[in-house]
């Protein structure tokens, strides 16, 4: 998934840098806020274990690359301003350090999979996980569903950033200039990998590491906010 050089006009490259600029400075600023000194040292290994899932990719004729990214049990665990940070500090070593993604697409990269899996993954597990217990097979359910939905969402993202590169950059004859395979190949190319095999390794981690929580670290996905309800709740229903 991750785009390499050459493959986004500046058209695109420059828009998504600028979309992610504003998205790093507010996530930055709730990560200092609200993130629990408890949480901090998590926020460090989230990262590096990003890091570590992602160099794990498998080119993908037509696309970019497939693999999973961790974004989603990284986003339902810290929130998803703070899986924003991690998952960017990542890619923006990848990129610096190995070649893995460009450095022109470092912001479409970070949009991609440091944004849209956290996000969709945190949204989608509290609409499924939506008042049930902790420690029940539906929160299990709702996290293994967050991690595979979200990684096919990103996927999709980054097929559609690289099958517009013909229709926005191309010569006066037509040519395209960057990335030439259009929508009818990255779409299908991207999609299809991730919704057949790597979208399952991603509900995997997620579910693996999830189940291991549930068991052993309750807190650590625990709603803090529903916990603050139910306290301010227990006083009104004893009058």
């Amino acid at each position: 998934m991750h785009i390499p050089d050459g493959y986004l006009g500046p058209t695109t490259y420059i828009a998504m840098f600028l979309i992610m600029i504003p998205i790093w400075l507010y996530a930055s600023y709730k990560v200092k806020k609200e993130l629990k000194s408890r949480h901090v040292p998590l926020l460090a290994l989230a990262a590096a274990f990003s890091f570590v899932i992602m160099m794990f990719n498998v080119p993908i004729p037509g696309g970019s690359t497939g693999h999973a990214v961790g974004g989603a049990i990284i986003g339902i665990i810290l929130g998803p301003w703070a899986a924003i940070v991690a998952i960017s500090v990542s890619l923006v070593i990848q990129a610096l350090l190995f070649g893995d993604g460009g450095i022109t697409c470092i912001g479409a990269n970070c949009f991609n999979m440091a944004v849209v899996i956290p996000v969709s993954a945190y949204v989608i597990y509290r609409l499924v996980s939506s008042g049930s217990d902790l420690k029940s097979v539906r929160r299990l359910a709702a996290a293994v569903i967050a991690g595979y939905l979200s990684l096919s969402l990103a996927a999709g993202f980054a097929g559609f950033e690289m099958g517009m590169q013909p229709i926005l950059e191309h010569d006066a004859s037509g040519t395209p200039l960057y990335m030439p395979y259009g929508l009818n190949i990255t779409m299908p190319a991207m999609l299809g990998e991730h919704l057949l095999f790597f979208g399952f390794v991603e509900a995997i981690v997620t579910g693996v590491i999830f189940a291991y929580l549930q068991k052993n670290e309750i807190s650590l996905i625990s709603d803090d906010r529903l916990v603050a309800k139910l306290k301010a709740a227990k006083p009104a229903a004893s009058e």
